[in-house]
């Protein structure tokens, strides 16, 4: 994976790891065109990985192409994060196991009804894996610093 910005690479992985925010994925829908979307993801061993429903148009749109780009930013300062380009990689069988870890990692609580309503479709979840081939970091920390008002 080539890497570029002022992170290190384990500094990269720290923000990815702690961050736990949706991931924007930038995928091309049917007709070629730009399309960016927000999923919950977990960190794995050098991978990020996220799970919807088969039936999603994502599903058909990272089958089509499984190049991506990708950005974990929040939306509030200090302005930072990582953003790249990978490949997605669909897994079927998984979809439960990862949308379980996905459910824990996002402090979703199992009996809220949006826990159960994402439960009741296990069946139907396809684990994506993204593996990233380029990844770089920006951090506006120190410009930003004293320019917030309280």
């Amino acid at each position: 994976m080539r890497q570029s910005g002022p992170w290190t690479e384990q500094q990269a992985e720290d923000y990815i790891e702690q961050a736990v925010i949706p991931l924007r994925l930038a995928v091309q829908d049917l007709d070629g065109g730009p399309l960016v979307m927000s999923l919950w993801f977990l960190p794995d061993e050098g991978s990020l990985w996220c799970a919807t429903n088969r039936k999603a148009r994502l599903i058909r749109y990272l089958t089509r192409e499984p190049r991506c780009g990708f950005e974990l930013a929040a939306d509030a300062p200090p302005y930072r994060g990582v953003r790249g380009q990978g490949r997605a990689m669909l897994y079927p069988l998984l979809g439960e196991a990862i949308l379980r870890r996905l459910l824990t990692r996002y402090s979703i609580d199992p009996a809220s009804g949006l826990a159960r309503m994402l439960l009741s479709n296990l069946d139907r979840e396809v684990a994506i894996r993204i593996t990233p081939e380029r990844l770089t970091s920006w951090d506006f920390s120190s410009r930003m610093e004293g320019a917030i008002k309280p």
